[in-house]
């Protein structure tokens, strides 16, 4: 079909946030899907892929940074707040909403990992969301916490509380890397994370491998399946069964919740659906999913 790819940006919270706009062309007044990274991300990290299979699909797109991260402002660097990237969403969709030519009442929402838990909240919080897609979804903080050792836990909250008393003497943080080797501390270090989280990092990035701590006393307290009742709209789940990061049986439950549920399986890693055939295969069935019900 063809498209068009531009930069925009929109404020969250006084601070600018970057964007890009997929358009269609030949379509008049397509639908449009919001679009976010998951955690400790940027929107280069592998998301122009998917928004060009969907604008090919007749569907405009609006990929945006989280403040913080990318090409928005904010600071520190690289902060993972949930309840401050639920605001950029609500930023986010207004701001699709404001576009010329692009038809708002006809609005997606797509989220993966981190940001697939984004999209549930969001869909319960903000009225006339059309559809929302979600892969390998973060939906339960305590059930992702629990597949960690106890040691890894006592380690989290020790460099959580180390950062939260330098946030209260006004120092810098205290950072820890967000993907890690199993046998180093990091926010994400089972077996598949390295490689899986690296193979999505661009070349000649700026982007640093490291987080506030802070997000280690957070992680636990942020449970979007809390919100799945709420959610009026269809919803489409794609999790894998061989996550090491998300418990599959957590998205399950999950989506035995959403009203208008559909869920995938697949017999996969984490990150094996950003590349390869799965990708392939995913980004189809999103694709469809998402036509069928924005129109």
């Amino acid at each position: 079909m063809g498209m068009t790819r531009e930069d925009t940006y929109f404020y969250s919270r006084g601070l600018r946030c970057s964007a890009w706009l997929y358009r269609p062309q030949a379509v008049r007044r397509p639908p449009v899907v919001v679009m976010a990274h998951g955690l400790a991300a940027q929107k280069d990290f592998g998301l122009q892929a998917y928004a060009e299979r969907f604008a090919d699909n007749g569907l405009a797109c609006l990929v945006f940074d989280y403040r913080h991260f990318g090409g928005s402002e904010g600071e520190p660097r690289n902060l993972v707040n949930p309840w401050m990237q639920l605001e950029d969403w609500k930023a986010a969709i207004h701001h699709a909403r404001s576009i010329e030519d692009i038809d708002g009442n006809r609005l997606g929402l797509w989220g993966t990992s981190f940001s697939g838990g984004h999209v549930l909240v969001t869909a319960a919080q903000v009225k006339g969301v059309s559809a929302v897609t979600a892969q390998v979804p973060f939906v339960d903080g305590i059930a992702t916490t629990m597949r960690f050792s106890p040691v890894y836990q006592i380690q989290g909250l020790a460099h959580g509380l180390r950062d939260l008393v330098r946030l209260l003497l006004g120092k810098e943080p205290h950072r820890v890397p967000a993907v890690g080797e199993p046998d180093t501390f990091a926010l994400m270090n089972t077996p598949e994370c390295m490689a899986g989280y690296h193979s999505l990092v661009p070349k000649n990035t700026s982007w640093k491998n490291e987080v506030p701590a802070r997000f280690a006393l957070m992680v636990g307290l942020y449970r979007p399946t809390a919100y799945a009742r709420r959610i009026p709209c269809p919803v489409l789940l794609i999790y894998a069964r061989q996550d090491t990061l998300i418990p599959c049986r957590a998205v399950e439950k999950t989506a035995a919740k959403i009203p208008r549920a559909k869920a995938l399986g697949l017999d996969a890693g984490h990150f094996d659906v950003y590349t390869g055939a799965l990708f392939e295969e995913v980004v189809r069935t999103q694709a469809d999913f998402l036509a069928d019900h924005l129109g």
